[in-house]
């Protein structure tokens, strides 16, 4: 298994998450799982269905946050150069077919928030702004069209 880049903010979450999900969520889905089970008849219990369902899927999540945790290094204790696109670099982009100026945050996979400005570095853009430089042009190919940027700015 490979190792897991993660920004110091991208870690602190997905542990709280995890807290979360062991502490609050799983008791609480457990309690509602015994619940629907004395309700009788199982093969039409729609509330044990639903319950036994949430339950699976709570585990599920819970194991691949604990695996990611697991395999998970700070970006931060790495020596990524400054002078070109990385993980955990900020990207200021000028869109030169919108006349538009945007910046991102590349991060791995498992931090990946569009509304936070946060996009993956194996997403369409992520892949074709890494390894570019300061005042490099970048076109790219995404399910919606062609985007062309230019990079304006890089910083940690």
């Amino acid at each position: 298994m490979s190792d897991v880049y993660l920004t110091r903010d991208g870690m602190q979450k997905l542990q709280d998450e995890l807290k979360a999900l062991k502490s609050d969520e799983r008791p609480t889905v457990r309690t509602a799982l015994k619940r629907a089970r004395e309700f009788g008849d199982l093969s039409e219990n729609a509330e044990y269905s639903a319950a036994k369902e949430r339950l699976a899927f709570l585990e599920n999540r819970i194991m691949r946050l604990e695996e990611t945790l697991s395999r998970g290094r700070l970006i931060e204790n790495e020596n990524i150069p400054d002078d070109k696109v990385y993980i955990g670099a900020t990207v200021e982009l000028k869109d030169l077919l919108k006349k538009g100026d945007l910046t991102y945050i590349l991060v791995s996979p498992e931090e990946a928030d569009f509304e936070e400005g946060k996009i993956s570095t194996v997403s369409p853009i992520g892949k074709a702004l890494l390894g570019k430089e300061e005042g490099d042009e970048v076109d790219i190919e995404v399910p919606a069209g062609n985007l062309r940027y230019k990079i304006l700015k890089i910083s940690r």
